[in-house]
């Protein structure tokens, strides 16, 4: 019996702390290297530092798509008094492409998490064809709000998310391994 994506969000709250209940209807896919992100899975810092492949399969070419990558947990997972962190945000993804053939709003930056375990989480939104609206790169990454993003921007409920965890190279402990 196949699990429903959904669980996987819930349960790593990401559905809560970041987006609310929503169906997904479009596939998502992100590839860091040769290794596709799942709900969950854990990835190490050295291994995202590079921006990953995101494929967007939408069903009709005539749709447009925003991407959001944020972390949920910054500073820390225990204090996420920066949440969400903002590290990545791309509009007017063409369907059945890449995230490379959007507009870059705000460059990737690079998973770094100091303390704990963290969530990345990109986020899949469908743009509505009506409006054109000119999206402006917020004045900081800290303190982004998804939700409110989406409202401003009139996109609605995510199309799609799926997230990884990350945390130190050496672990989330004070020590550094040598």
């Amino acid at each position: 019996m196949q699990r429903d994506v959904r669980d996987s969000l819930v349960v790593g709250r990401v559905v809560g702390d970041v987006v609310d209940p929503f169906t997904k209807s479009v596939a998502l896919r992100v590839i860091y290297s040769s290794r596709e992100v799942t709900n969950g899975c854990e990835m190490k810092p050295s291994a995202v530092a590079e921006e990953p492949r995101v494929e967007v399969l939408g069903t009709d070419l005539d749709d447009l798509y925003t991407l959001i990558m944020v972390d949920p947990d910054a500073p820390s997972p225990s204090e996420p008094a920066l949440r969400e962190y903002l590290h990545w945000l791309v509009t007017d993804i063409p369907a059945t492409t890449c995230a490379t053939s959007g507009e870059e709003i705000v460059m990737y930056e690079s998973p770094r998490p100091h303390l704990g375990i963290h969530r990345y989480v990109f986020v899949l939104f469908r743009q509505l064809r009506v409006v054109q609206t000119t999206v402006f790169a917020p004045g900081w990454r800290q303190n982004f709000n998804t939700r409110d993003f989406a409202e401003l921007y009139n996109l609605g409920l995510p199309v799609a998310a799926v997230y990884f965890n990350c945390q130190r190279e050496s672990g989330s402990g004070g020590r550094r391994m040598l």
